[in-house]
């Protein structure tokens, strides 16, 4: 009998082990653990704009897969437009869909609640790892009636749609430049901007996606160089005409 139990208690072990490989190696390794909530409706427009600075997400390039970091996830706003692969853990969780993940962008920040406990409504309370995703983003893993969720994350490449967009905001001897729909890391780590009369400036990241220069460029066509966090640079000749104007987004012709 002894040795029947020690049977079932290893194939047990080898049911659950073999769950454990096709769960964490199908897609890859570099899991990490967090936890996941949703917001912004069924369409997820009450997810448009936040503390990145993107705007319309439908027009950025960004669409409905997006989500909001919290606070260990969102390093002040330097991990905007990080893109990440996403599954429940259906193990502990009966609102997990098996088999299921989602790659999604981060867009947004959720703040902490500290008149909450972590494990009860503070979800993205220090130190912990959570996402709250756009509905639809995480109705693809989960059933709504769940609320909260544990899931499995991990860094993954952007994939997007066209090519990287500037939104030029700002008056005179301030441009404050948005710079969205990033491929690749997704992460943009330094920025340049040079007028037709200038040579390259650095520009310093002011918030969220943000990056400022403090040079009068009216009535000078735009270039600019964007470095991601691997390393890679790209250049964006003439991306904005000489007739620019602050709040107009210009879309460019490189990617990541």
């Amino acid at each position: 009998m002894e040795e029947k139990a020690a049977a079932k208690t290893e194939v047990a072990l080898l049911l659950f082990l073999a769950w454990f490989a096709s769960e964490f190696t199908a897609l890859g390794g570099g899991w990490v653990p967090a936890s996941a909530t949703f917001y912004g409706g069924s369409d997820a427009s009450g997810t448009m704009g936040g503390a990145c600075g993107y705007r319309n997400l439908y027009s950025d390039g960004y669409g409905i897969e997006n989500t909001a970091l919290s606070t260990a996830l969102f390093n002040s706003g330097a991990a905007c437009g990080a893109c990440f692969q996403i599954m429940c853990n259906s193990r502990k969780s009966p609102w997990c869909k098996k088999g299921t993940h989602i790659t999604v962008t981060a867009t947004n920040y959720c703040p902490p609640n500290y008149d909450l406990p972590s494990d009860n409504g503070g979800w993205c309370n220090p130190p912990r790892q959570h996402f709250d995703m756009s509905q639809p983003a995480w109705e693809t893993i989960a059933v709504y009636r769940g609320g909260i969720v544990p899931v499995y994350y991990r860094r993954v490449k952007c994939r997007r749609n066209g090519r990287i967009r500037f939104t030029i905001n700002g008056k005179n001897y301030f441009e404050l430049v948005l710079i969205a729909n990033v491929g690749g890391s997704g992460l943009v780590s330094g920025a340049w901007i040079k007028g037709s009369n200038t040579q390259w400036m650095a520009m310093s990241r002011n918030w969220g996606m943000n990056w400022q220069s403090n040079a009068y460029l009216t009535g000078q066509s735009l270039s600019f160089r964007v470095q991601t966090t691997d390393g890679k640079v790209k250049i964006a000749y003439d991306v904005a005409p000489a007739t620019w104007k602050f709040g107009d987004t210009y879309e460019s012709s490189i990617q990541f």
